[in-house]
């Protein structure tokens, strides 16, 4: 709505009644929650991760792939993974509801975001367990 329509059709509805319209006060809370949560839990993970890369210098395939057949780090990975695919698509899907005003566009952008965000998980969590599996 632009500020002439807005100006010429008063809204006389309470602030309550716009804020159920625009769904505000429906997922939202989750939403924030579950972002954060998966950034505490990235940020536990990845010394974690830095660590273990730092330890593979100079190191050759084979003992990167005995270090991920391991049974806790094949976990501490599809964790990481779980986490960072899923607070990105949260984060990804934020932006575009705050950014893209043309309603099919935000629609298949979000849709794109989802099948985008599981297909790179569950590639990483096939590929980990592929790894953890045929050691």
């Amino acid at each position: 709505m632009t500020d002439v329509q807005s100006k010429a059709i008063p809204d006389y509805r309470t602030p309550l009644k716009r804020a159920r319209r625009l769904g505000s006060a429906k997922s939202g809370t989750g939403h924030f929650w579950w972002q954060r949560a998966t950034a505490v839990v990235l940020a536990l993970l990845v010394p974690w991760l830095v660590g273990t890369l730092v330890s593979f210098v100079g190191a050759d395939l084979g003992q990167v792939h005995e270090v991920f057949s391991r049974p806790y780090n094949a976990i501490l990975m599809a964790l990481f993974v779980a986490a960072l695919f899923w607070h990105a698509k949260l984060g990804i899907q934020v932006v575009i509801e705050d950014y893209v005003h043309n309603r099919a566009a935000e629609l298949a952008l979000l849709l794109l975001n989802i099948l985008l965000c599981s297909l790179g998980a569950l590639a990483s969590l096939y590929a980990i367990a592929r790894i953890a599996l045929l050691a």
